[in-house]
């Protein structure tokens, strides 16, 4: 065992070479490595970036780690979305003060199973969304059946994303009146995950047009008697929407960023602050062959773009991936920085923790557990 880490030069997510450090002991793997100061690192200038940590709702999708939300509760997070039940029940756990489910779903299970997580938390408020008259008739069954005073709905907009959500529309006052009048409505919920544009200047331009519609429709809310409480935006818009117009906004992937935000979000200044560690198991003239395929990082994004680290990649299956290198040699550890950290995330049950002493331990999170 090594007295000291070891490291690897690697892109950091503001785009410049930077040192990441490497377990000094022997790791079964891939394994997904977590680097502590690096999460705080990241929050902190994302708190500061949106206007202080207050406004922040981060998404746990990302990381799915009871600890790490832990830390940012005692950091001054208090409300969070989820994606599942059991990110639902995680944070609630953890000791969040509002837990939001973002996912507007009829499913009469899924519907109980979160309901049940508001009954055995009741200091914890947790929201739903909605964006149909049966999605909201399917939560009124639940709580006739079950009353639970610490729930609430919102109504979800659709920016554009074009997956969920009402238009931006009088139709979406009209839902609310009626959630309203059962005593359950909580306030609205919009994300503009489509727009990713490198640009800053061009995110704000298409932002914009998305903003106004927002505006108008509150003011009509408003004219009614409805909450205008609004949760916004996503990891490359949340320091764009104005704390006048939206109460919360709700980065994710800040968390442990990726190497997607070292190409296009570089003055965010965060850095890369997990890896999939990988070991060389074979190596040709001009490739090496490394035990992390598409069942240890970023399976949803095109084969090309997975993961920066080690080298080009060339080909992938289920355990291995074949990058091109001349520099790799066979026994080799190596960190991988994924495109899209929430989905490697999403893959381990544990993950090895670099704390910020510089000492090492192995923590448990979600995986996939829904």
């Amino acid at each position: 065992m090594l007295s000291q880490d070891q490291t690897a030069q690697m892109p950091s997510a503001a785009g410049q070479p930077s040192a990441l450090p490497l377990p000094p002991f022997p790791v079964e793997t891939p394994c997904f490595v977590i680097l502590e100061e690096g999460v705080l690192h990241n929050l902190e200038q994302t708190a500061a970036r949106a206007g202080g940590i207050a406004r922040l709702m981060p998404h746990v999708k990302t990381h799915r780690a009871p600890w790490i939300t832990e830390l940012m509760i005692a950091r001054g997070v208090r409300a969070f979305k989820a994606a599942v039940p059991a990110e639902v029940e995680m944070a609630s756990e953890a000791g969040a003060s509002l837990v939001v489910w973002a996912y507007p779903t009829v499913n009469p299970v899924a519907i109980r199973r979160v309901a049940a997580a508001a009954r055995h938390n009741p200091a914890v408020r947790i929201e739903a969304l909605v964006d149909s008259p049966e999605g909201f008739a399917a939560w009124s069954r639940e709580l006739e059946a079950a009353p639970a005073g610490n729930i609430g709905l919102r109504v979800d907009l659709d920016p554009g994303l074009g997956r969920t959500g009402l238009p931006i529309a009088p139709v979406a006052v009209e839902l609310a009146e009626r959630i309203a009048a059962a005593g359950l409505f909580a306030g609205w919920h919009a994300y503009d995950g489509h727009i990713q544009d490198a640009d800053r200047t061009a995110r704000a331009g298409r932002l914009a047009g998305v903003m106004q519609a927002v505006r108008e429709l509150m003011a009509l809310a408003a004219a009614r008697n409805l909450s205008t409480d609004l949760i916004a935006a996503g990891s490359y818009s949340f320091n764009l929407w104005p704390a006048d117009l939206a109460r919360w906004v709700s980065p994710g992937s800040f968390t442990y960023s990726s190497a997607q935000h070292g190409a296009d979000l570089e003055d965010l200044d965060w850095q890369v602050a997990a890896y999939v560690l990988a070991t060389v198991l074979s190596v040709r003239e001009e490739t090496a062959t490394l035990d992390a395929g598409s069942k240890a990082i970023s399976p949803d994004i095109p084969l090309a773009k997975r993961f920066e680290g080690g080298g080009a990649i060339r080909m992938m299956k289920e355990e291995h991936v074949v990058v091109e290198t001349k520099a790799l040699s066979v026994g080799q550890q190596v960190p991988l920085v994924p495109r899209h950290a929430c989905t490697a995330a999403y893959l381990y049950s544990r993950a090895l923790v670099r704390r910020t002493d510089g000492s090492w331990e192995y923590r448990d999170q979600l995986g996939a557990n829904r």
